[in-house]
């Protein structure tokens, strides 16, 4: 994003209903148009989370582009489902403000309302119990000017603008700096298949699966 038009940001709903947001100076939205729901339940709650928290009880989530907060409340409702205790860390760069507001995720599911409320509430930096499942750390931040902590996380959800928009952030660098980030047998999930993508996560020695879907 490289000037402030790049910025404004209009709420939408996607083909299932659900809310996502779209920037028209990038011409790129948050989520799937097919839908957002669908989208993180599949590519980051089934294919990713789910396989890791078979075999861990307690896990370190890192999601790199906050954005709606979207994968983070359906994280939090895994954790409470099935009982694991998941310490989640988002890094966002342009938070969200007004448009949170108008995002539908409560009222598709009332019970997810005052979670989700709860962690746009809980403030930047630090890290907030939400509930006896989940603790919440936002850090606004650009992730590649981080000091990632080594050989942490479980999890990683890989959900930055797209690299035909962002080239820069899905390079083998960034993905170097992910992998050291990561514990043995971790799992990063993203909704990207580009061969280019492919070949820098190889690169950066990650082994690359495409999933179904």
């Amino acid at each position: 994003m490289k000037n402030k038009s790049n910025l404004l940001r209009q709420v939408i709903i996607t083909d299932d209903g659900s809310s996502s947001i779209y920037v028209p100076g990038l011409d790129e939205s948050y989520h799937s148009r097919f839908g957002a729901w669908q989208e993180a339940e599949h590519i980051f709650i089934r294919s990713a989370l789910q396989k890791r928290a078979v075999e861990l009880n307690k896990l370190n989530v890192l999601e790199l582009g906050f954005g709606t907060g979207l994968n983070a409340l359906l994280t939090l409702h895994f954790a409470m489902e099935y009982n694991k205790q998941i310490n989640y860390t988002g890094i966002e760069k342009y938070p969200l403000q007004e448009e949170l507001k108008l995002l539908n995720y409560g009222a598709r599911r009332p019970e997810f309302r005052e979670m989700f409320e709860n962690m746009h509430r809980a403030p930047w930096g630090k890290e907030v119990t939400i509930n006896a499942n989940f603790r919440l750390t936002k850090i606004q931040s650009d992730f590649r000017e981080m000091e990632l902590p080594t050989g942490v996380f479980d999890v990683v959800y890989f959900d930055a603008f797209g690299p035909d928009i962002q080239a820069d952030l899905w390079s083998e660098a960034v993905f170097q700096q992910i992998e050291k980030a990561m514990s043995p047998g971790a799992v990063l999930c993203t909704y990207s298949v580009k061969g280019s993508v492919r070949r820098a996560m190889k690169a950066a020695g990650l082994r690359v699966e495409k999933i179904p879907g």
